[in-house]
């Protein structure tokens, strides 16, 4: 949000941040009293939201599996298994392989992406601070190197390409330094309370499951596609709409635990611990039947654009900060931010808990959340906060590594097909690796809104935490304020200055 919009409220939502707990209580939403008085939306409540989107999602996913069957038994053990090259003649230009030679390198990302996040899952309650840490600092080197290696192989474009990433990894992470405290104070409390649910931890398990199997049958089909008689080009083609349709699968699948892991952190919070009498029976089982049943349209939504927003606004949001005087271009970088910032309205990973609380569609729910931001003064603080970045560095990291491990394998034994396993052996380990990112993730979007709803509930379960996290956001209003102040000073300014000038 730009500076100018949080002004005229900063003075109410100040009072707020310093005000006793108990006389924070605000009901803005129609329903967000009964919600935090009953807990999650009862069943009766809860009716079948973006049911278009569940459908293009179910038949993309039925679809898409049999020609990944086809595409891979093709060429099993036999070129050209079922006669599907006489329809791809005239694009003839290699000399065809079998899906065997390339299905144990994709093998190897996906085992080295699930092994890379069930490591973090373990590591989790003692030692993620650390890991994340490492994830910021060495991803920027991680890039660098893969670039001068892309180069040495002459493979200009990629070279090119992570050269460029390099360079924009290492000037966000400058332009948050100084944010890095709060945002791991943040993700330290989060993992205290996801290790305190193991039930949350078995749901991360059993996705992870989920989504080797799915990346097993993926796996084959691109290694079909790899060995098939078809040119580069065809091959990247297919590819790219596999991997498309890869990362939408594997958001839905992060976005799913991400309602249930919602759902679970909101109902502890709201009853103040895992072990209270008033907690409902099988917390976890309510959830899940609500992530997978009436919600679920509204994740598959969801899914498709929110991660995209998110990476480019953090970027956006990190050069703008760091700027300067250039007012030509803070110009152009303030249009594509409040772009960004319009489309975040729309599509922000806070509308999975008031999905997962409320039963509602997602743009509603997305709306709702960003409303409620807004009107308490806590968008400042998430504005500030940039876990999910950094929680996406350690994703980026750990798909990298995937890569390269599949990347190397394949220069021993087939050269020519290095980027293109590479590069979707990536993809493959990313999507690993964050569905173990996201149940901290999750649990740090449900304590904002928790925040945002009733400051009480994090009163109650952490009481020093919820005194830091009110400085901050006492912090960050009036750093707005200055500012805001200081834009309208230089405006007056400059009127008064042409008034003379013409005058």
């Amino acid at each position: 949000m730009s500076d100018s919009r949080s002004v005229s409220s900063s003075d109410d939502s100040v009072s707020v941040a310093t005000a006793q707990p108990n006389v924070w209580r605000s009901c803005r939403s129609g329903n967000g009293c009964n919600s935090l008085a009953l807990g999650l939306a009862p069943e009766a409540s809860r009716h079948w939201q973006d049911l278009f989107w569940l459908g293009v999602f179910v038949l993309h996913l039925v679809g898409l599996g049999l020609i990944l069957g086809v595409l891979g038994i093709n060429r099993f053990r036999k070129k050209d298994r079922l006669n599907i090259d006489k329809y791809t003649m005239r694009f003839l230009e290699n000399q065809a392989g079998l899906t065997e030679d390339f299905w144990p390198l994709y093998a190897v990302a996906g085992g080295v992406g699930t092994l890379l996040g069930w490591t973090w899952l373990l590591l989790l309650g003692s030692k993620a601070n650390q890991l994340l840490k490492v994830s910021v600092h060495i991803l920027t080197t991680y890039l660098a190197v893969i670039s001068v290696l892309c180069f040495w192989g002459k493979q200009f474009f990629w070279g090119v390409a992570f050269a460029i990433g390099a360079a924009l990894q290492f000037l966000y992470v400058i332009s948050i330094i100084d944010r890095l405290p709060f945002t791991m104070l943040v993700v330290q409390k989060s993992m205290k309370m996801v290790w305190s649910l193991p039930e949350v931890m078995r749901v991360a398990c059993a996705s992870m499951v989920v989504m080797l199997l799915w990346l097993a049958l993926w796996s084959f089909g691109a290694a079909g596609v790899v060995a098939s008689s078809l040119g580069d080009g065809g091959r990247w083609w297919l590819l790219a709409v596999f991997c498309v349709s890869l990362f939408w699968t594997g958001a839905v699948l992060c976005n799913t635990v991400h309602v249930i892991v919602s759902g679970m952190v909101f109902l502890v919070l709201m009853h103040g611990g895992r072990e209270a009498g008033s907690m409902p029976p099988n917390p976890l089982m309510k959830s899940l039947r609500y992530a997978v049943t009436t919600s679920f349209g509204s994740i598959c939504y969801g899914s498709l654009f929110t991660a995209a927003i998110r990476t480019v606004r953090w970027k956006i949001r990190g050069f703008r900060s760091k700027i300067g005087s250039n007012e030509c271009l803070l110009c152009c970088v303030d249009f594509l931010f409040n772009l960004v910032e319009t489309l975040v309205r729309f599509f922000n990973k806070y509308a999975y808990v008031q999905i997962a609380v409320h039963g509602k569609n997602f743009n509603h729910s997305a709306r709702d959340a960003w409303e409620l931001f807004q009107s308490t003064g806590v968008e400042a603080l998430v504005a500030y906060d940039c876990s999910g970045a950094v929680l996406l560095m350690g994703t980026i990291l750990g798909g990298l590594i995937s890569g390269t491990c599949a990347g190397v394998w394949t220069k021993i034994k087939y050269p020519d097909r290095v980027i293109m396993v590479g590069s979707t052996a990536m993809l493959m380990g990313m999507i690993s690796v964050g569905l173990a990112m996201v149940v901290v993730e999750s649990a740090v979007t449900s304590i904002y809104i928790c925040y945002a709803e009733d400051p009480l509930l994090i009163h109650r379960w952490d009481a020093e935490f919820f005194n830091q996290m009110s400085e901050t956001l006492h912090q960050r209003l009036q750093h707005r304020s200055a500012r805001a102040r200081e834009v309208l000073t230089h405006s007056s300014v400059d009127g008064r200055f042409q008034e003379t000038v013409s005058v």
